[in-house]
């Protein structure tokens, strides 16, 4: 049975309050039956130096990576990880981590693809824990297998991939969501390891980076900053989000259909990895400044 709403007044302004938790109402709730609380960082490593009290570890690279093609696990396996992380389909599960909460939206995006019914962020992910010096933990919690059955697994409404793109770009809203350099490909400051062929973006995508989104402490901004942010863009329009591997349209994802309520909005998380290295794929660019 889902725990109640998060009554924080900042959420009751987003289109889709029930998605988010603050650090206050997250550790007044610690040990309730029905709760899961998953670190997911980009470095993995966190977790061993302190958590939070009862939260699992899910590792994107590791974890929720198929081992031998560039895609995810499939239905199978996600539920044998849930059975090993004691998570059952019924729970609630807020997933929080590291830089501002990228890896988290990946992870929250991937467990909305595989059918859970109630995933939320931590407002402020790991750093907001960390600044109001609530409790952390070393041990790593053993719960029991959780017998988790994947109800529905229908990647359609969140989930875009090339050849879509490449046959209805017209037609298609494409937000890119990394840095103004690296929409400009004049470097890829966030992945210098990518080895990308080719740098820029997709012919008519715009930009506006992910961290337009967020305070300096990781933080969503409230929502009239938000619609400001993404005035130009209209509720009826078929939105891709896409950035280097999928982490950051994710988080972008997320502010889009669930603090802002667009309705049609998929991660094209294929990503500029993909685009960038394809033979024969139209890239723009924009001046050097």
């Amino acid at each position: 049975m889902p725990l109640p709403l998060d009554p924080n007044p900042q959420f009751e302004q987003y289109a889709h309050p029930e998605r988010l938790v603050s650090a206050s109402w997250l550790s007044a709730r610690l040990g309730s039956p029905g709760l899961r609380v998953v670190e997911s960082d980009e470095d993995a490593l966190l977790y061993d130096i302190g958590h939070i009290p009862g939260a699992v570890r899910i590792d994107w690279a590791k974890d929720l990576n198929d081992k031998t093609i560039r895609d995810f696990i499939d239905a199978d396996a996600f539920a044998k990880l849930m059975d090993e992380k004691g998570i059952a389909a019924d729970d609630t599960v807020v997933v929080y981590g590291d830089k501002s909460n990228w890896w988290a939206a990946f992870t929250l995006w991937i467990f909305e693809l595989f059918g859970h019914k109630d995933v939320r962020i931590l407002d402020g992910g790991r750093d907001a824990w960390m600044a109001e010096e609530r409790d952390t933990s070393y041990a790593v919690p053993d719960y029991p297998a959780s017998n988790y059955e994947v109800s529905e697994h229908n990647e359609a409404p969140s989930r875009i991939f090339v050849d879509e793109i490449r046959s209805r770009r017209e037609e298609l809203t494409l937000l890119d969501v990394r840095s103004e350099k690296e929409f400009a490909g004049r470097t890829s400051e966030e992945y210098p390891q990518s080895n990308v062929s080719r740098h820029g973006h997709i012919p008519g995508a715009r930009n506006i980076s992910w961290e337009h989104s967020t305070h300096a402490n990781g933080r969503f901004r409230d929502f009239e900053d938000l619609q400001q942010t993404f005035k130009d863009f209209e509720k009826e329009e078929d939105i891709v989000v896409y950035c280097q591997v999928g982490e950051r349209a994710a988080h972008s994802w997320f502010v889009l259909k669930y603090l802002l309520g667009y309705p049609n909005v998929r991660n094209y998380d294929g990503g500029w990895v993909e685009w960038g290295n394809m033979v024969r794929m139209p890239i723009a660019t924009e001046p050097s400044a």
